[in-house]
């Protein structure tokens, strides 16, 4: 196809550029304040905190590693330098998978679960000062709808997609 034959791009109007910024706008706001809480209170970024969440909530507090890195939406290279990192604090520990000797399981150790059972209050009345204080019931649960309805239109079904949990 040439440029002739391009079809004209579907140009935001002002209203939806309006709502994009908006959006933007809070989203990193919202990072920015759950990264300093948790930096303060655990010495840890927010995506290492989720990472210590996925754990705590899965059988036995063990997760292999591809499917910590599908649960956390992140690059297997990008979840390897985390579980390091935890690693190095005792929060985490990997071992090899027994029914798989390729695979690696990351496990929540004793000492990062009371990280977790320590920080999860702070970080609890962080989310809950920065978003749900600030929204009426009917609001949060809109926004919910909204996230829903986004996150299932972006999460790719083809198996092929280029996903960065198998990067």
């Amino acid at each position: 196809m040439n440029d002739a034959q391009q079809p004209e791009p579907r140009w935001l109007t002002d209203e939806e550029q309006r709502t994009w910024r908006a959006y933007l706008h809070a989203t990193m706001l919202l990072e920015d304040h759950l990264d300093r809480q948790l930096q303060r209170d655990a010495g840890m970024p927010h995506i290492y905190y989720g990472l210590l969440v996925h754990l705590s909530q899965a059988p036995r507090r063990t997760l292999r590693m591809t499917q910590l890195a599908k649960d956390a939406k992140i690059t297997r290279s990008r979840l390897s330098h985390a579980i390091a990192r935890l690693e190095k604090n005792g929060w985490v520990r990997r071992e090899d998978c027994a029914s798989d000797k390729r695979g690696q399981n990351a496990i929540l150790t004793d000492a990062g679960y009371g990280v977790l059972e320590r920080t999860a209050p702070g970080h609890v009345a962080a989310v809950r000062q920065a978003m749900f204080d600030r929204l009426s019931p009917q609001q949060a649960a809109q926004l919910g709808e909204i996230m829903k309805v986004m996150a299932e239109g972006l999460q790719p079904t083809d198996v092929n997609a280029d996903l960065p949990w198998l990067r």
